[in-house]
């Protein structure tokens, strides 16, 4: 099992009340982005498979005709995907994204939600490379749970700089 310094931030949350362990996961994930946090996303959960990214259909994150805006659809995507990947590069590496690609089918409905996975196969292939990519499987679904948007996210991780001397 992957062991880094994200992966044990997230175990130390198990020692929280199960009835505050998701306010303090997002708490914690949105201290470490911060337009995560001010954006209000819910970090339903958090594992080195699997994480679950929500948010709320509130007025500051609408779009013009009342649901949840494109760009939040896409941060939402985009935390889920890079947290699970996160939780399994190696310290001395750092992921980042590459490319996003989302397409929109239809109008969303309420709250929106999405999931991302990465396969045993995906994992080794982290810890086995020093540097290289992944596109992590992501499903984006509204409150009626159909899938308005469809998503490829593409992280990389590569080897940390040295600070200059």
């Amino acid at each position: 099992m992957p062991d880094n310094k994200m992966s044990r931030m997230m175990s130390h949350l198990h020692k929280v009340p199960a009835l505050f362990r998701i306010r303090a996961r997002s708490l914690l994930v949105g201290r470490i982005v911060k337009f995560v946090g001010t954006a209000g996303c819910t970090i339903e959960e958090l594992s080195q498979q699997r994480a679950v990214v929500s948010i709320q259909n509130r007025k500051p994150i609408q779009n013009h005709i009342g649901s949840v805006h494109a760009a939040a659809m896409a941060l939402i995507a985009e935390t889920a995907s890079g947290f699970v990947v996160a939780m399994n590069v190696p310290d001395d590496r750092v992921p980042v994204i590459k490319s996003m690609k989302i397409n929109f089918f239809k109008r969303s409905k309420g709250s929106m939600r999405a999931v991302a996975q990465l396969s045993p196969e995906q994992i080794s292939s982290i810890l086995a490379t020093e540097k290289g990519e992944v596109t992590p499987s992501i499903v984006v679904t509204d409150e009626e749970g159909k899938e308005p948007i469809s998503c490829e996210m593409v992280w990389a991780w590569t080897p940390k700089r040295k600070p200059p001397r």
